[in-house]
């Protein structure tokens, strides 16, 4: 028996798979001694963010990933959390 799987369920998919692909690359690129294959490893992990966020973006406008708007009061706890880190 087949299973049919549901543009939901493959839009799921897809961004799980982007999520694991952007971890390794991000790990392999860490983790490189030489300087060329590095840079290398840089370029697919910002094509693989681009694949990630627009996936993202389909499954937001289709309804399968809602985002649901943040309180006033928790979006200037967040920005006062993390303020040292953008200069």
């Amino acid at each position: 028996m087949k299973e049919i799987y549901r543009e939901k369920e493959i839009y799921q998919d897809a961004l799980s798979a982007q999520h694991a692909a952007t971890n390794h690359y991000n790990t392999f690129m860490n983790e490189c001694d030489h300087s060329n294959v590095r840079e290398a490893f840089h370029k697919c992990l910002e094509q693989e963010h681009a694949i990630q966020e627009e996936v993202f973006e389909t499954m937001h406008k289709k309804g399968y990933y809602p985002t649901p708007a943040a309180e006033a009061t928790k979006i200037e706890e967040t920005k006062q959390k993390f303020a040292c880190c953008a200069k």
